[in-house]
């Protein structure tokens, strides 16, 4: 999969991008929550934040396989 994500042209600075864009829109639905259903926006800004260790992973190992890809074209 990492291999793939690669080839598509996704980066390790892509993923860590996207791990704090998950974590600033966490905070942001939190803090902009209104209205009657104050739980479900709360809820929904915990499972938004809860994507940002995968996208940290993806960018690790994505990492990882840039380094592979350098060392064997180097």
């Amino acid at each position: 999969m990492i291999k793939r994500l690669s080839e598509v042209g996704m980066t390790s600075d892509m993923a860590y991008g996207a791990a704090l864009a998950s974590i600033m829109a966490s905070i942001v639905i939190w803090v902009l929550r209104r209205g009657d259903d104050t739980a479900h926006a709360e809820r929904f800004g915990i499972f938004v934040g809860l994507w940002a260790p995968t996208f940290a992973i993806l960018g690790q190992s994505l990492g990882q396989e840039e380094k592979s890809i350098s060392l064997h074209v180097g």
